[in-house]
This record gives C-alpha cells, sequence and structure tokens, in this order.
C-alpha cells in the first residue's frame, strides 16, 4: 500500500509538502499542488480520511433526526439539507426517531461523544428541558419545529395560519360540519406544529360562528392507513363531518380511497384537504386541495443554519427563519 513518503519521492518533493496539500494548507504554489495530485493518481493513492478528521476535530457529518423515513416530507426535507451539505463537504447520518423519546436521547449522545459535528431536528419527542443540555455538546438547530423555550436557529412555518386558511377554505366552499385530523399526538406540548394548526382552525370556524366539536377531532394520522382510519371513524357517527382538514397528503389520500370503496363521492359527501404538497396530491382521483409547504427549501435553509453555527458564528444571535404556506385549491374540495 502506497505512503505519503511514496508519493513525496514520485513528486520530487517532501512529505512536509505533500501532507500540506492533502490538507489543503494555504501557501502551496498550484505547481506543487498538481504534481502531488498526479502523484497520487499515479500510486492510487488515498489519504486517510479519519487521521485528516482527528487533526481538524471535526467529523464532516450531521446527523439529521425524522420521526419516519417512510413519509415523503422528510426525504424532501433531507433532500434540501443534503444539498448544503454537499456544498460544504459535509455528509449526513440519518437518525430515525420512530416517534420515540428513548430513541431520540440516545441518538443525542452521537453529539455529546463528538461523532458528529451537529444535529438538524426535524421533529421532536422530547421536551426541551430533557435535551437543551445537548446544546453544551455541539450545535442543534430545529428544522420545520418549534418549541417554546428554545434558544437555537430555525426555520420553521407560520402553522396557524396554514390551519387558518385550510379551514377557511372549506368554509366559503360552504361546509359547515369540518373535522380535523392531526397527527402523533405528543405530551406536555414537545412539538407544536398539530397545536398550531389547530389554532388557526379553530380561529376560522370562530370567526364564521362555528362550533367546534370534540367529537370531530381525529389524532394519530400520519399515513395512508391512518387516514382510512380516520374516514371509518367519522362514518360511524351519527352526525358525521361533511369536511376534513387534515395534517399530511398521505392521510387526505387515504381518506378519499377509502371514500370510494365506502362509495361517497369526495367532495360532494366529503370535501378533504391535505398539507404539504407532496407528489401524492396530485396524482390521486380527485387530486387534493392542500396547504403547500416549500418542503425542500425548508431543507436548504436549515442547512444553511447549520453551516454558519458549524463556522463559529454566534448561533443566540441568528433570527428564527419563517417561510410561507399557501393553498393549492384542486378538486377534493
Amino acid at each position: 500500500m502506497p505512503t505519503i513518503k511514496d508519493v513525496a519521492k514520485l513528486a520530487g518533493l517532501s512529505r512536509a509538502t505533500v501532507s500540506r496539500v492533502i490538507n489543503n494548507h494555504p501557501y502551496v504554489s498550484e505547481e506543487k499542488k498538481k504534481l502531488v495530485k498526479e502523484a497520487m493518481k499515479a500510486l492510487n493513492f488515498y489519504p486517510n480520511s479519519s487521521a485528516q478528521k482527528l487533526r481538524s476535530q471535526k467529523t464532516e457529518t450531521i446527523a439529521v433526526f425524522v420521526p419516519l423515513l417512510t413519509n415523503p416530507f422528510f426525504a424532501y426535507l433531507l433532500e434540501g439539507i443534503d444539498t448544503v451539505a454537499h456544498d460544504y463537504g459535509y455528509q449526513l447520518l440519518v437518525c430515525q426517531t420512530r416517534y420515540d423519546k428513548e430513541k431520540e436521547l440516545n441518538f443525542f449522545s452521537l453529539l455529546k461523544t463528538k461523532q458528529v459535528d451537529g444535529i438538524i431536528l426535524t421533529s421532536i419527542e422530547n421536551v426541551w428541558e430533557n435535551i437543551k443540555h445537548f446544546t453544551e455538546c455541539g450545535p442543534i438547530v430545529l428544522c420545520n419545529e418549534s418549541i417554546n423555550g428554545a434558544k437555537i436557529p430555525s426555520v420553521r412555518l407560520d402553522q396557524e395560519y396554514g390551519g387558518y386558511i385550510g379551514t377557511r377554505h372549506l368554509i366559503k366552499k360552504g361546509y359547515t360540519k369540518i373535522a380535523y385530523c392531526r397527527g402523533f399526538s405528543r405530551d406536555e406540548f414537545a412539538s407544536r406544529i398539530s397545536t398550531e394548526r389547530e389554532e388557526g382552525y379553530k380561529r376560522a370556524l370562530s370567526e364564521f360562528g362555528l362550533e367546534t366539536r370534540k367529537e370531530w377531532f381525529f389524532e394519530h394520522g400520519s399515513d395512508i392507513d391512518s387516514g382510512k382510519g380516520v374516514l371509518r371513524k367519522m362514518l360511524s357517527q351519527d352526525d358525521r363531518p361533511n369536511a376534513i382538514f387534515t395534517g399530511s397528503d398521505q392521510v387526505a389520500a387515504g381518506i378519499i380511497m377509502e371514500a370510494k370503496t365506502c362509495g361517497l363521492r369526495v367532495p360532494e359527501d366529503i370535501a378533504v384537504i391535505g398539507f404539504d404538497d407532496q407528489p401524492i396530491a396530485e396524482i390521486t382521483v380527485p387530486p387534493i386541495t392542500t396547504i403547500m409547504q416549500p418542503m425542500q427549501e425548508i431543507g436548504k435553509q436549515a442547512g444553511k443554519l447549520m453551516m454558519d453555527v458549524i463556522e463559529k458564528k454566534n448561533q443566540e444571535d441568528m433570527e428564527d427563519i419563517i417561510l410561507s404556506l399557501h393553498l393549492i385549491e384542486r378538486a377534493s374540495t
């Protein structure tokens, strides 16, 4: 196996010069860089990346926590984060929490033991009091999430507004019996996304003088199957809703599929609104009215925030980045 000594001999340079080229040290002439790279190529020599990272005290790796890899929303977030990470020479370590508090806490040890340079959270399972001490171990950035009391950089959206415009759209279409389906409920309000959307839903109902009914609230909606289950629960009610605001295009698609199985027409018998504007929203029959989130842009902005913090900028001085939401009307309403 070739060594730096072999590269230096072939290039006609000192080992110190070869080392400086490999480690991107400044003040090395372009001519010497060219000689070293040609010698490395001729000898099929590859530097020891582990040793390089040990010397720089950086892993050039960012951990990204996601609850479910099977949800396309998080795949788009990862794509945006990875685009930025790649530009900076970083790689991603994707950690799937499955909405499990213990798994999440275990993954935080990656930062504590310096196996990653930072963590991007696309979901939070624990309350902030249980995880805030990890900020002493390295940078943490919130992506898509918001959490009370967390003084760390974040990229988020006005979820309350999303809930409001979706519900208002249904009301203006003539629907007055509107259900609400939220995602996984986590205790102590660790995550505020569903809660904020619910506040927007309630604000729209109140604005138009419509009642909020407890039996029209559904939880744990996260995928197509749970969407099917939500519709079955709705159909079991004596006084059932004629429209539903969901927190996911996947859930909305499940509701529409089950409605067809049950002989219901969408939107005549039941109107459905999704959230995210995932590709599935355009290919269901009928296509889904939804609240569009700029998924890849959320990821890109989170990646940029992380790189800024790693480059020694003061994360406490960074303001939250708030991106916009808007409604896309299709045939499900």
